[in-house]
This record gives structure tokens, C-alpha cells and sequence, in this order.
């Protein structure tokens, strides 16, 4: 190999999911939603989005994420001429879009309401007095071709094309947006589906909603299903994952997490698609010192990495993510994909808002074991909690997270790149053109107290 630019960092985040760039955003309150999960397809990786909001909220998250990018929307968020403004607006913002075509009840296209016609409109009006009529519309068959539909765009001045068939009933659309989107230079290496969209996960838990959640949210055509729990290793997983093939069919399953050979050997054998492995290794989780339980994050992707390749199933190293050396060691140790959780936290994309501390530009991330995540799901399912106190009950839970502020760090694209371009270095010092390769040339030795500082910034300043 000749340099770091003739190493192919593509690898499987799944084994029907391909990535070009092997990094996934984890499914935490405080980093993935929609936005993130768009930023970090684009660049070719993959983001889940959280599961602690309501099962509609986490299914609109997904299809935004879907239909952000496609040459043509299949299925398009329409409106009916009787509804208001007022109703019409929330639509928009729900799904992020700018324009919905209007139909009637057989799905007759009636006319095309915007985001400038509703602009300076009364929240009171009707659709149908706001919107562009049929009339004055310009539209395509279904199975007109790209070059066509952008003709037409362009000539006519038109942000959205609807695709009608003979009887004029609204079949798809195009838009210039996501023309544009698709095309540009910096969406080469995106993760898309077959029909061009931004491929996308989702979690869900293991006990109360899940199953309606995971149908809902593969309704929503979510590309991953990732059961997540704290402890992967156990019966109630098992029996998750059994229910959910039962019921989705052959769904991409993503599960965990785990930390020991058998633990993700069980997992194997359950039938998933992919495997979390880590228990402890996070920057904001303190599973290991309340509990006192857990691997070392290396020790433990070597190990359930072994396991998983005799089973074809690729690895999701998650947590313990800093800085890019360590992609590059999670990788030579097996893993296929890292998850990113806090080091994403500080980004433009992540939930939640700015803060300022002394003078410094911040967000806030947490462990989703934490105190704070636990009160807030609380607080979004009963306003009125009794008092936060222990009154000798057994299911009182141990915090295993903590919530803190992190540096805001601008478009995680930014942190993506210094991330991808580490792993490039490092895969090119192990003579490595690819990650199955470099799984077989890295070799990993002990390291001392002082090799330890020796390999950061030292004796200088």
C-alpha cells in the first residue's frame, strides 16, 4: 500500500448494511435524532435514534430521516383541503418539509400548498383557500426518468413535481431539494437504501412498548432494529429477540449490550444481525463503579469479536470513544463499526440546547442510566411524580451514568472527518488496505506506566 488514501474503510454495520465509513452515533437522548442521523449517513456512517419519546415521535424521527434524501418520495406526506393552516403548519415542521400536495379522499390530486403559501396566511384558514390549484400545476407520469423531472423542475421554477397517473391520482414526488441533496459532492460515500434515502436505526427496549415500537417504527421503514438494553446477556433479551423475528420477519436486529465471549455467542445463536459489545467503557457511565460489573473495552471486543466472526455477524465496539487512535484500535481488535456517543454530544446536530459556561459554547450529554435521563422519562410519563426518595422498595435503581456539559464542538461532520482520517492513519501503519485485513496484520502489546505518557504530549511547554 502506497498511502493512507489507498485504504477502504467500508464495513458492515449489519450483515445486510454496508457502510463506507464505519462509524455509528449512539441511540442516546442527548446525541441521536433526526439531524444527527442525516449528518452522519451522509458522511457513510449510521445513526440510531433514541427510543425514550413516544413511539409516534420516534417514527416521524425516522421518516424525516427517509425522506431527506431520494430522487422520489414513494409515499408523501399529503394534506386534505379542509384541514387549517394551523394544522398544516405542524405537519410541515413535524416531517421538516416544505410543501404538501393536496388530495381528496381517493387520492385525486387537488392542488400543492407551500410553506410560502401559508406564510403570512390566518392559522384559521382552510387549505383550500392557500393552496395552488390542479389547474395551475405542472405534473409527470410516474415512470418519468431523472433527467426529465429535472427539466422540468428547472424550466418551470418548481420546487416539488407530482408524479400522477392516468386517473390523476398522486402516485410520488420530486423535489429540487432532494435532487440536489442526492447529487451533491459531499453525499458520494452516503448510506443509502435501494431506493436512495438515507438509510437510518432505531432502538427499542426489551419490556413494555417495544413490539409496537419496532412495528411502528419498521413501518416507518427504519433500515435497523437495535434492541437495547444495559445487559445484553440475558434471558429477557433472548426472549425480545424471538418475539420481534416473529413478528417482523426478517427485520434487521441489532442487539446488546454484551461484553463476554458468551454472552455474544448467545446472541449469535438468537439470530441477530449484529452485535453492541461494551459494559462500562463510556466517559459518562459508571456502570462498572456502582455495580461492579463489567470488561475492559479492548479485552472485551477481542473476545466477543472472536465469537462473532465464527458466525459471520459483524461487531459494534460501543463506548470508550475519544480520540481517532482509538477507532483504530476497537477496529484492529475486531470490532467492524464503533459507536459514537459523547464525543458526538457537543455537536451542532445533537438534541438539546446551547449553553454557555464561562465563556465557553456547551451541551450537555448523558448516560442514559443516569439520574437525569431517568427523571425526565419519568416527568414525560406522569407530571406529577411522588417525591424522588428511597422508602425501602426493591425496585429502587442505582444511577449508572452521570449527565455533564461537553465542549461544543461544531458540524459533526468536523468530528467525523478527524475521526475517519485517524483510522486511515492507523490502517495504513498496520499495512492494512481494508478492515478484515487490518483484523489479521494489528497486533496489540502490553503498555507500561510510562509508555503510557510517552505516547501523548509530554516534556514540552
Amino acid at each position: 500500500m502506497r498511502s493512507r488514501r489507498d485504504v477502504d474503510t467500508s464495513a458492515y454495520f449489519t450483515r445486510q448494511i454496508a457502510l463506507k465509513t464505519p462509524l455509528v452515533s449512539a441511540n442516546m437522548d442527548t446525541v441521536t435524532e433526526a439531524r444527527m442521523a442525516i449528518a452522519m449517513a451522509r458522511v457513510g456512517g449510521i445513526g440510531v435514534i433514541h427510543r425514550f419519546m413516544s413511539v409516534d415521535d420516534q417514527a416521524a424521527e425516522v421518516e424525516r430521516v427517509k425522506r431527506r434524501q431520494s430522487h422520489v418520495i414513494h409515499d408523501p406526506v399529503t394534506i386534505m383541503p379542509t384541514v387549517s393552516i394551523s394544522d398544516a403548519r405542524s405537519i410541515m415542521e413535524r416531517h421538516d418539509i416544505s410543501g404538501l400536495p393536496v388530495v381528496d379522499d381517493a387520492g385525486g390530486l387537488l392542488g400543492m400548498l407551500t410553506s410560502r403559501d401559508i406564510m403570512l396566511a390566518d392559522a384559521g384558514q382552510l387549505v383550500s383557500a392557500r393552496m395552488t390549484p390542479r389547474d395551475r400545476l405542472i405534473t409527470a407520469p410516474p415512470d418519468v426518468g431523472l433527467e426529465p423531472a429535472k427539466r422540468l423542475l428547472s424550466e418551470n421554477r418548481l420546487e416539488k413535481l407530482p408524479l400522477v397517473d392516468d386517473e390523476n391520482r398522486l402516485v410520488s414526488l420530486i423535489t429540487a431539494r432532494d435532487i440536489l441533496s442526492t447529487n451533491a459532492p459531499d453525499t458520494a460515500n452516503a448510506t443509502q437504501d435501494e431506493q436512495g434515502r438515507l438509510r437510518v436505526a432505531a432502538a427499542v427496549g426489551v419490556v413494555d412498548d417495544y413490539v409496537d415500537r419496532a412495528r411502528m417504527l419498521a413501518d416507518a421503514e427504519a433500515d435497523a432494529i437495535v434492541i437495547d438494553v444495559a445487559h445484553g446477556d440475558s434471558q429477557l433479551m433472548l426472549d425480545a429477540i424471538g418475539t420481534l423475528r416473529d413478528q417482523l420477519g426478517d427485520m434487521t436486529l441489532v442487539a446488546g449490550n454484551v461484553a463476554t465471549a458468551d454472552g455474544a455467542r448467545r446472541l449469535a445463536e438468537a439470530g441477530v444481525d449484529a452485535i453492541k459489545v461494551g459494559v462500562g467503557p463510556g466517559s459518562i457511565c459508571i456502570t462498572r463503579r456502582v455495580a461492579g460489573v463489567g470488561v475492559p473495552q479492548l479485552t472485551a471486543v477481542l473476545e466477543c469479536g472472536a465469537v462473532a466472526h465464527q458466525h459471520g455477524i459483524p461487531i459494534i465496539a460501543a463506548g470508550g470513544i475519544r480520540y481517532p487512535g482509538d477507532v483504530a484500535k476497537a477496529l484492529a481488535a475486531g470490532a467492524s463499526t464503533v459507536m459514537l456517543g459523547s464525543v458526538l454530544a457537543g455537536s451542532e446536530e445533537s438534541p438539546g440546547a446551547m449553553i454557555t459556561r464561562d465563556g465557553k459554547k456547551m451541551k450537555m450529554a448523558r448516560g442514559m442510566a443516569a439520574r437525569e435521563a431517568a427523571l425526565y422519562r419519568s416527568l414525560r410519563e406522569n407530571p406529577s411524580p411522588p417525591p424522588d426518595r428511597w422508602d425501602g422498595q426493591d425496585d429502587y435503581a442505582a444511577d449508572e451514568g452521570i449527565q455533564a456539559p461537553v465542549l461544543y464542538r461544531g458540524p459533526a461532520v468536523d468530528t467525523l472527518r478527524e475521526l475517519s482520517a485517524g483510522l486511515r492513519s492507523g490502517m495504513s501503519y498496520c499495512d492494512a488496505v481494508d478492515i478484515p485485513t487490518m483484523w489479521a496484520n494489528a497486533r496489540f502489546m502490553r503498555q507500561t506506566a510510562a509508555g503510557r505518557v510517552e505516547s501523548g504530549p509530554h516534556d514540552v511547554g
